[in-house]
């Protein structure tokens, strides 16, 4: 009978195999990586491959390596992400730019990713590797692309869901068709949980968009605001802007185009978005991909695995 192991547990052997087996041959580089995932943090992409392996009649414990490639890719491009976007905290913690400065923290992402690279390359047979690497060019057009879209007040729902599913989606898609690949799953089953992975990755990003909204920064681990701080476009943003407010769209363009970034400019654009009714309508996005998300899951045979899978998308719709 294969051993299924509950959700929290799942978490649990995720970080104490970080706890006894993560180093890399730079001391500097593992001492930096190591801060950040000390850091804290869901788990999740680890927790999907996990999760797919086993609704695929895998183990667990048999994939944690493969899992914790997944979580340390993640961790290389928010590495990368806060010196792009200056960020001074991450998970209410110093970033690896302020503790390392800004040479170091992008060599320590660009170390990180190699080092990954050439030991999944070393261990895994494809079409593994190919998928990662693939990955990661998504991450980085979805990366570039966003800069582009940086003040575009024209975004479309379409342009922000093509971002979002190159920079977030495709690193939780990557993760559970992995984890079904690490266990010989048939194409029907890799086809369902990569399918999982995109429209969970797009749900969980677009809250992400809204706690930047409404969260305290206790709870989402940076300052709120931040994403009109830098400019974002975000989905909110998009909706509160397809309102029809005439008077708030005149408030956004002031407060793009003159750079302001007191506390009192940001929480009054935060207002007018919430007015909106945009917040309203990001849930609705988020649980219509979340919908998706588990219904892409049906050729999977039922079973906790599928299950928890299932309740994580839904849980995106409580938040």
């Amino acid at each position: 009978m294969i051993e299924r192991l509950a959700d929290s547990d799942l978490h649990a052997l995720v970080e104490e195999f970080f706890r006894s087996s993560f180093s890399t041959d730079n001391p500097l580089i593992t001492e930096a990586v190591r801060r950040m995932l000390a850091a804290g943090g869901k788990r999740l992409r680890p927790r999907l491959t996990l999760l797919a392996a086993e609704s695929c009649g895998g183990t667990a414990r048999e994939h944690l390596e493969l899992a914790a490639y997944m979580e340390l890719i993640h961790v290389a491009t928010l590495i990368h992400d806060d010196v792009v976007d200056q960020a001074a905290t991450r998970r209410g913690v110093n970033s690896t730019a302020t503790d390392f400065g800004n040479r170091v923290s992008v060599l320590a992402g660009d170390y990180l990713f190699a080092w990954i690279f050439k030991n999944v390359t070393a261990r895994y047979d494809p079409p593994i590797p190919h998928i990662l690497s693939a990955t990661l060019a998504a991450i980085c057009d979805g990366e570039v692309l966003q800069l582009r879209a940086m003040g575009r007040l024209d975004l479309t729902i379409d342009e922000y869901t093509d971002v979002v599913a190159k920079k977030t989606a495709s690193l939780f898609a990557a993760s559970a068709e992995c984890g079904a690949h690490a266990v010989g799953a048939g194409p029907a089953s890799v086809d369902a949980l990569r399918t999982f992975g995109t429209e969970y990755g797009i749900a969980f990003q677009m809250i992400d968009d809204l706690l930047d909204m409404t969260a305290d920064e206790t709870t989402v681990g940076k300052p709120v605001g931040n994403d009109l701080r830098e400019r974002k476009v975000t989905i909110p943003l998009i909706f509160a802007l397809q309102s029809g407010d005439a008077h708030l769209r005149d408030d956004v363009r002031a407060f793009f185009a003159d750079g302001d970034e007191r506390r009192e400019a940001i929480a009054r654009i935060a207002t007018g978005i919430q007015q909106s009714g945009a917040l309203t309508a990001t849930r609705t996005a988020v649980a219509e991909h979340a919908e998706r998300a588990v219904a892409a899951l049906a050729p999977l045979a039922g079973g906790p695995a599928r299950a928890e899978l299932e309740r994580l998308a839904k849980a995106l719709t409580l938040a």
